[in-house]
C-alpha cells in the first residue's frame, strides 16, 4: 500500500462512517511487503498532524505486539499474518531514531514496539541495537538522550526478572554503558532544568531496573560504586527549585526534580535492604554488603536525615521520597554502625516525623467526608501500604522499639503523655493509639508491659466509642483488633469490649467506623474464649450488620471475617442460612454488574 492509500485509510478510522471500510483496507495490507514500513514512515512523518500519526502509531504497536514472534507458531500451522523479513529489517534499522525524534504521545507507543522487538531479537538477531544506543549515548546532541535512554532501558527492562545466569548479553552491553551514563549524569548535575533532570530520572530508572532482583558485582568495583553512591547523595540533597512550590500540592509529586530524587532514593533503599545488609544478604553479596555498610551506609544515611529534618521543619516532601527514606533509615537500626550515628536523633524522628504521619490529617477528613468508601478503600489497599511513608513510619517504629529497648520505654511515656493530657487534641491522641496499636506485638509479650495493657484499653480506648468524631471510634475499634489477644483478668472488661463493638457495627452511622468494628469483633471472638458465649444471643443482628457492610463496600476484608463468623458459629447460623445466601448473592449480583 502507498503512503497516500495508507494515510487516507488511518485518516478512515477516526470517521465513524468510514471506519469499518478503512479498517478492512488496512487489514487487507499488512502482510504485503513495504507496509509496515510504510506504516513507521508515515508514524515518524513531521509533515503529517498528529492524529494520523498516532492512528498509525497505535496499529503499529499492535501488528508487532502481535506478530513480531515468528517462531511460537506450532509446527502443524503456517505463520498467521507475519512481519515480512524485509520489513523487520527497516523496522530494526528505523525505530531508534524514530523513539528519538518523536514527540511524547508518538514515542510511548514506540517504546512498547522496541520492548517486544528486543525480547525477541535481541542478541540472536540485533546485536546492532548495541552499537546504535553507545552511538546516541556518546553523541554531543542532547536533543536525543532523553529518547536513547529510553530504547536502553526497554533493553534492561528485558532482563529485569531473569536470573542471573539469563542475564549474560545485558551484562555484557552494560559493561559498555556503565561508564557513559555514569559520565553522562556527572555532566548534567550542575544543570537544574526540568530536561536535565528528566533524563537524570531515566537513568536512575535503567539503573534500578538493573539492580532490583540481581547485582552483576562484574559491573560494580570500588570506584565506580563511590563515584554513584556520590552522585546518589547530591541529588537527593540538592535543593527542588522554589518555583515548584507554587505547583498544587497533589501534582508536586509528578515535577521531574521530586521524581528524580524518588528514584534515586529507590536504589540507595535498595542497595542497603537487598544488598548492603551484613548477615541478611545472599552468600554472593557478602563481600559487597560488608564494604556498602563500613563504607558507604553511615554517609548516605547523613543526607538522609536531612531529608527528615526538612520534613519536621515543615518544609514539603514529596510521599514516595519520604517513604524511601523511611525505608532506608529503618534498614539501618539493626546494624551497630549506622545505629551508632542514628541513636542521637531516634527520639527526634519518632516524635517529629513517625508521630505526626499517623495522625489522623486533613486530607483523611477530607477524604471520610466527601467519599467514605474510597477511604475504607484507601486505608485497606495492600497496593497503598506499599507506598505510604505512613506505613514505612509504622515500620520503622517498630523495629526501633523491638531492636533498641530504650526507644520502646520513651516511646511508651510519649504516647501515654498524650493519652493522659485533657487538653491532647484528639487527633494526637488518634496517632498516640496509633503508634501503640502498631507495638502491640511487642507489648504483649514484655511483662512491664502486657500487664498495663487492660487497664489502658479500660481508661483511653472504651471512653472513645461514645466519643462524637467518628475518627476516633474507628481507631477506638482499630485498637482493640490489635490487642485482641490481651489477657482480659476481668470478664467484664472483655464484655464492655465487646459490647462497645457490636454496638458500633450494628448502630454506628458512619460506615468507616462500622468496617472497623467488624474485624475488631471477629479477631475478638477468634482469640478471646469467654467471647463466643457472649455474642451468641445478637449472632442474628450482627450477621445480618456484616452483610449489608459487605454488600455496601464490597471490602475483602469483611468477607474473611463473614466466612471465619460462619466457622465459629455454624449452628447459630443455620436457621439464617437462606437469608444469608440472599444476601450473597444479591451482593455478587452488584459486583458483576458494576464491574471492576
Amino acid at each position: 500500500m502507498d503512503p497516500e492509500h495508507l494515510v487516507e485509510a488511518l485518516r478512515g478510522t477516526m470517521d465513524p462512517i468510514l471506519r469499518e471500510a478503512a479498517e478492512r483496507q488496512l487489514n487487507e495490507g499488512h502482510t504485503q511487503v513495504n507496509f509496515v514500513s510504510t506504516l513507521l514512515r508515515v508514524t515518524m512523518s513531521d509533515q503529517l498532524d498528529l492524529p494520523v500519526r498516532q492512528a498509525g502509531v497505535i496499529y503499529l504497536k499492535n501488528m508487532i505486539t502481535q506478530h513480531w514472534s515468528d517462531g511460537e507458531v506450532s509446527a502443524t500451522e503456517p505463520p498467521v499474518n507475519n512481519i515480512p523479513d524485509e520489513d523487520r529489517q527497516f523496522i530494526r534499522d528505523s525505530i531508534v531514531e524514530a523513539i528519538i525524534h518523536s514527540p511524547e504521545r508518538i514515542r510511548v507507543q514506540l517504546t512498547t514496539c522496541i520492548h517486544h522487538m528486543i525480547k525477541h531479537d535481541y542478541p540472536g538477531k540485533w546485536t546492532a541495537i548495541v552499537d546504535k544506543i553507545g552511538f546516541y549515548l556518546q553523541s554531543d546532541n542532547s536533543a536525543g538522550w532523553l529518547g536513547i535512554l529510553l530504547c536502553l532501558y526497554q533493553l534492561v527492562k528485558n532482563y529485569e526478572y531473569k536470573k542471573p545466569e539469563e542475564r549474560q548479553p545485558l551484562v555484557a552491553a552494560m559493561h559498555i554503558f556503565m561508564p557513559m551514563l555514569k559520565d553522562r549524569f556527572i555532566q548534567l548535575l550542575p544543570d537544574h532544568s526540568s530536561d536535565s533532570v528528566l533524563i537524570q530520572k531515566q537513568i536512575f530508572k535503567i539503573l534500578y531496573a538493573l539492580f532490583q532482583y540481581n547485582l552483576p558485582l562484574e559491573l560494580i568495583n570500588r570506584q565506580n560504586l563511590t563515584e554513584w553512591m556520590e552522585i546518589l547523595k547530591a541529588v537527593v540533597d540538592r535543593d527542588v527549585p522554589p518555583e515548584t512550590m507554587q505547583v498544587d500540592e497533589d501534582e508536586r509529586p509528578e515535577l521531574p526534580w521530586w521524581k528524580c530524587k524518588k528514584w534515586a532514593l529507590h536504589i540507595l533503599a535498595r542497595l542497603f535492604e537487598r544488598y548492603g545488609s551484613p548477615g541478611n544478604t545472599t552468600k554472593e553479596y557478602g563481600e559487597f554488603a560488608e564494604l556498602f555498610l563500613k563504607e558507604y551506609a553511615v554517609p548516605a544515611q547523613q543526607v538522609l536525615l536531612k531529608v527528615l529534618y526538612q520534613y519536621k521543619e515543615k518544609q514539603y516532601v514529596a510521599p514516595r521520597v519520604l517513604q524511601q527514606t523511611l525505608n532506608y533509615i529503618n534498614q539501618g537500626i539493626a546494624h551497630a554502625l549506622t545505629w551508632k550515628n542514628l541513636k542521637p536523633h531516634i527520639q527526634g524522628i519518632i516524635q517529629d516525623v513517625v508521630f505526626p504521619l499517623m495522625c489522623y490529617t486533613d486530607s483523611d477528613e477530607e477524604l471520610w467526608q466527601e467519599d467514605p468508601y474510597e477511604y475504607i478503600r484507601m486505608k485497606f489497599d495492600v497496593f497503598e501500604d506499599f507506598i505510604s511513608p505512613t506505613t514505612a513510619a509504622q515500620t520503622l517504629l517498630f523495629t526501633a522499639c523491638n531492636k533498641r529497648k530504650e526507644v520502646l520505654q520513651k516511646t511508651m511515656g510519649y504516647c501515654y503523655q498524650i493519652l493522659t493530657d485533657p487538653a491532647s487534641d484528639p487527633r494526637k491522641k488518634d496517632g498516640a493509639l496509633h503508634m501503640i496499636g502498631s507495638l502491640a506485638e511487642i507489648l504483649l509479650k514484655k511483662k512491664i508491659y502486657k500487664d498495663q495493657m487492660e487497664f489502658m484499653l479500660q481508661n483511653h480506648v472504651f471512653p472513645l466509642f461514645r466519643n462524637e468524631l467518628g475518627y476516633m471510634r474507628a481507631r477506638a475499634c482499630w485498637v482493640l483488633h490489635y490487642f485482641c489477644e490481651v489477657k482480659f483478668k476481668s470478664d467484664q472488661n472483655l464484655q464492655t469490649a465487646l459490647e462497645l463493638t457490636r454496638l458500633c457495627l450494628i448502630n454506628d452511622n458512619e460506615m468507616p467506623v462500622k468496617v472497623e468494628a467488624a474485624i475488631a469483633l471477629q479477631v475478638l471472638i477468634s482469640n478471646q474464649e469467654k467471647a463466643k458465649e457472649y455474642i451468641v444471643p445478637f449472632i442474628r443482628p450482627v450477621m445480618q450488620a456484616l452483610l449489608h457492610i459487605v454488600r455496601e463496600t464490597e471490602n475483602d476484608d469483611l468477607t474473611n471475617v463473614i466466612q471465619k463468623m460462619i466457622c465459629e458459629y455454624s449452628e447459630e447460623v443455620t436457621p439464617i442460612a437462606v437469608e444469608m445466601t440472599q444476601h450473597l448473592a444479591m451482593t455478587f449480583n452488584q459486583v458483576i454488574q458494576t464491574g471492576p
